[in-house]
């Protein structure tokens, strides 16, 4: 009888995909995989050459000066997002989530491949790092808006017991736009000399950005609209000023998204960007095999994003951020200790370490984030709310690293840094309300 039981449910409901939800998990994983390779092309490209190449003086005069605000650049973007955030949020909950999803996968496609084109400051100076920091406004505007748009369409196509592992497809995107960035550098580096990287070979990563961005919107509009989204326009209950709406009645609900965001996307942020110039600089190593070292911990960060998506739907998706964090508060220091000791080995063993707690508190969090917002303002409110967390937490995470082992010399620094956001952000989380299972028409 259980048997039948089972085989009478819905796919969805037996604990297996249709084909139209199979089609909605692939669409955000590849979209966010594409558009985050973009992202962390550029990141991983401010570790390695773009201090010598957009800020020539400074980087002869003062290398650490020039790697400062080259890890800048990369903040300078995330100031944006909340711009982003709030245009694709509002058109996301007036218009629909799928439209919106479809224009930021290429404005960030096209700001990157126009990286790949810019002259250096070599070649016309001052304006090299200023239309530098132009596209790299473009990136975060777009940024802002595809988060949001892309964990909607996963968690509001879920059946209501599965929405945190339909939630993690998204996120795994980011790992896996990691794996993808760091390959391409690993190919490239490996297969030609410094000289030529730096001359040309750089630009090549940013120029493959438009054949993965046709790819990407392909597969996003194939794609039907969200169907609460679909439900709420039938019986007109979109807001006609979501904003208004959002922060009138929402702001604190906002402020908390944006605080349990925070740990997770610092530490992140130095695994996408740090370690690589970190271990180059600083310990001395090759590019090539700390490239191959941060995409094994990629993969390892991608497997505990889904371990992460499953367990929330399992034990509550504040409980599995409640451990989450409680390991990347006691792994920040200790990780260096492994790191500083020069090993190859023993550097992958601390940043594949490191995954488990990022996976832990990223897997779940568009299931999270879904659940604390009604719909009608749910686009607007998980997009500013992540925009504003990556603005306290990823967006000069390294940059900060990097003043910090400047000024002091130790390591150390960098973990109590890191354990004090991940104290902050166990707070916001385990203040939040547990609403595993709401209805997400209302």
């Amino acid at each position: 009888m259980g048997n039948s039981s089972i085989s009478s449910l819905p796919a969805s409901q037996a604990g297996t995909t249709t084909p139209d939800e199979r089609r909605v998990l692939t669409a955000t994983l590849v979209g966010t995989a594409i558009e985050w390779y973009d992202y962390f092309i550029y990141a991983q490209m401010a570790g390695l050459v773009l201090g010598t190449l957009f800020f020539g003086p400074l980087a002869q005069h003062n290398p650490a000066m020039a790697q400062i605000i080259s890890f800048a650049t990369i903040g300078i973007s995330f100031l944006f997002r909340p711009l982003g955030a709030v245009v694709c949020g509002s058109l996301g909950d007036r218009l629909g989530r799928k439209a919106v999803l479809v224009m930021t996968l290429v404005l960030m496609g096209g700001a990157t491949m126009l990286i790949g084109l810019l002259p250096t400051y070599a070649q016309i100076g001052v304006w090299a790092p200023i239309l530098l920091v132009v596209l790299r406004v473009v990136q975060g505007f777009s940024a802002g808006g595809e988060w949001g748009g892309a964990a909607l369409m996963a968690v509001e196509h879920a059946p209501r017991h599965r929405r945190s592992f339909f939630g993690s497809f998204p996120q795994i995107g980011v790992p896996i736009g990691l794996l993808l960035a760091t390959l391409v550098l690993s190919i490239l580096t490996s297969s030609m000399s410094n000289a030529q990287f730096m001359a040309w070979g750089w630009r090549i990563p940013f120029l493959l950005s438009i054949v993965l961005i046709g790819v990407g919107t392909l597969i996003r509009r194939s794609v039907g609209e969200s169907p609460i989204f679909e439900q709420m326009h039938a019986r007109k209950a979109a807001s006609s000023t979501p904003l208004r709406s959002l922060f009138r009645h929402h702001g604190g609900t906002v402020l908390r998204t944006a605080l349990i965001f925070v740990g997770n996307n610092a530490a992140g942020y130095l695994l996408i960007a740090f370690f690589v110039a970190y271990g180059r600089n600083k310990l001395g190593l090759s590019a090539t095999p700390l490239l191959m070292v941060t995409m094994a911990a990629s993969l390892s960060w991608l497997v505990f994003t889904l371990v992460g998506g499953i367990l929330g739907d399992r034990w509550g998706r504040v409980r599995t951020f409640q451990i989450g964090y409680v390991l990347l508060a006691l792994w920040a220091v200790p990780m260096w200790w492994l790191v500083d000791s020069g090993s190859l080995g023993l550097f992958f063993v601390a940043l594949a370490l490191l995954s488990i707690p990022l996976g832990l508190t990223y897997g779940p969090q568009a299931a999270l984030y879904a659940e604390m917002f009604p719909a009608h303002v749910r686009y607007s409110g998980v997009s500013v709310g992540y925009a504003l967390g990556t603005i306290l937490g990823g967006a000069f995470a390294a940059s900060i690293a990097q003043w910090l082992i400047t000024s002091y010399g130790q390591s150390t620094y960098i973990g109590i840094y890191i354990m004090g956001l991940a104290l902050l952000s166990l707070v916001a989380v385990s203040t939040t309300r547990e609403r595993m299972g709401v209805d997400l028409k209302q």
